[in-house]
């Protein structure tokens, strides 16, 4: 060992010894003693790029949260996702501790053109919050929510995950459209649309978003709403993280009583065409505050299947066995799981349900009616493996999704009744190639039916596709990019590419 790293190494673990009390700056200090030599990188075009020790060094010095190399204690927990079929190693993580750290991390790697991947909660499918060779901006350490009850106003932190918005602002009788599955990063969520069990009655989690604040590629804090910076504002609600970091946002909150009547009705998957020909039916006219979806599933290594109508209805409650009413005219029950429940609890519902610890593909797109070819063409293509799973599902749109003005945002899919997703799971221990080829190909009868998909479950689409599925947005989008993303450094999304 060279002398001069076994005297850093010595410092490091004396001053971490004299300082038990404060862990973040014993590890801060170990960081500095272990960046030892210097970083392979890449570069956003794809470019092999050598960072020097002392920039690393320097890096590191102006963080107060961490900075991660390979081989570092909580580098491979950052890196990962929840697909556990990504598996990309990030020359460097940055876990920031506020907007500062994000500032210092931004303008690093602008001025290394270093491809930059952002994670909150990691629910991206196809590992849009990693990256192999670039720079991980990992939120998970910057964390909070806040709520100001006079104002109906809820202030995240850009790390926080849905769970802590629904809990401190349900503890003060008030919500506002959080997801469905309580670990969902609340930036990932939100910037690209944002459903949830609440998103009829309230709009999208973008819909009820303020103001926020975002570290842009030039490394600054710009407050964006109504009044400042209104194109920002604008183009976050529905671009994703095209523009930057968003280090916090404000939300408006509703008020709301805290019990629900929900959960899952759980059928034979012989009442498959009952099930599907109810939620046909009854998605376009339910009420607003009935949140309705469909899922036919089986599981890998069962022959069997189910169907499953999930409900959350948030209305009076002398009118909820009316409301739910036709959820019973499906077919008969193997499991009926609905009941009054506390908010909070059914928004946690489902997060045992996503562990993902199987290899998955989605391909989705919205729906903007179920036609009787639709429910047909599912009937005949739904099948049941053994070698895989299988998933049809109907997130619950309209409402007052559908009365936002189509340009108040960047969202596009107004229109639609349901996102549809059709996702296929196969073991870790075998190849993914045979599974997404089947899914592909499966979807390829359901796309003459949908109008555009979810730009949060982007994956491998071109730039032609994306730019089809902003509908008419697009142009405004670019012109949004070249003011706060000239060099594209945020590209790891449904990418807006900035004009040369």
């Amino acid at each position: 060992m060279k002398r001069r790293h076994f005297l850093q190494t010595s410092v490091a673990a004396a001053v971490a010894a004299s300082l038990p009390t404060s862990s973040a700056l014993a590890a801060a200090v170990a960081t500095l003693a272990e960046v030892s030599g210097d970083v392979n990188a890449i570069t956003g075009s794809g470019a092999q790029v050598t960072l020097e020790q002392s920039a690393v060094r320097e890096l590191s010095e102006s963080l107060r949260g961490r900075l991660l190399l390979p081989g570092f204690e909580g580098y491979d927990a950052a890196r990962k996702v929840l697909n556990p079929v990504i598996d990309k190693h990030p020359a460097l993580v940055v876990q920031p501790s506020g907007a500062a750290d994000i500032m210092n991390a931004v303008s690093f790697a602008r001025e290394r053109e270093l491809l930059v991947a952002v994670k909150c909660g990691g629910h991206s499918f196809a590992g849009k919050s990693t990256c192999e060779g670039g720079m991980q901006i990992d939120l998970s350490s910057f964390r909070s929510a806040r709520v100001d009850a006079e104002s109906r106003t809820a202030y995240v932190s850009g790390g926080s995950l849905l769970g802590a918005l629904d809990h401190e602002s349900m503890a003060q009788g008030l919500v506002t459209t959080a997801g469905t599955v309580s670990h969902t990063g609340v930036g990932g969520l939100t910037l690209g649309g944002g459903f949830g069990r609440l998103a009829r009655r309230f709009g999208l989690a973008l819909d009820n978003v303020s103001a926020v604040d975002v570290v842009t590629a030039e490394g600054k804090v710009v407050h964006a709403s109504a009044e400042e910076h209104p194109d920002l504002y604008w183009a976050v609600r529905g671009g994703g993280g095209n523009f930057g970091v968003v280090s916090s946002f404000e939300f408006r909150l509703h008020p709301m009583q805290r019990q629900v009547i929900g959960g899952d009705v759980v059928f034979p998957l012989k009442d498959l065409p009952g099930v599907l020909g109810v939620y046909a039916d009854y998605a376009a006219t339910a009420p607003d505050d009935l949140y309705l979806d469909f899922v036919a599933s089986s599981e890998i290594g069962k022959e069997d299947g189910v169907a499953i109508l999930h409900a959350c209805y948030s209305g009076p409650p002398d009118q909820a066995d009316k409301v739910l009413a036709p959820i019973y005219k499906a077919g008969t029950p193997v499991h009926d799981g609905i009941k009054a429940v506390d908010y909070v609890a059914i928004q946690r519902s489902w997060d045992n349900a996503d562990p993902r610890n199987t290899g998955s593909y989605l391909k989705s797109g919205f729906v903007n009616e179920i036609p009787d070819k639709l429910v047909s063409t599912i009937l005949q293509n739904f099948k049941t493996f053994n070698e895989r799973g299988t998933t049809m599902f109907f997130q619950h749109s309209g409402g007052a999704i559908g009365r936002v003005p189509t340009d108040a945002t960047a969202f596009a899919h107004r229109k639609s009744i349901a996102n549809m997703f059709a996702v296929v799971e196969w073991p870790m221990a075998e190849s993914r190639d045979a599974h997404v080829r089947y899914i592909k190909e499966y979807w390829k009868d359901f796309e003459p039916f949908v109008d555009g998909w979810y730009t949060n479950d982007v994956a491998d689409e071109g730039g032609k596709a994306i730019n089809r599925n902003y509908q008419g947005t697009y142009e405004r989008l670019v012109e949004v990019k070249n003011r706060y993303d000239p060099g594209n450094l945020f590209r790891l999304n449904a990418n807006v590419k900035p004009t040369v």
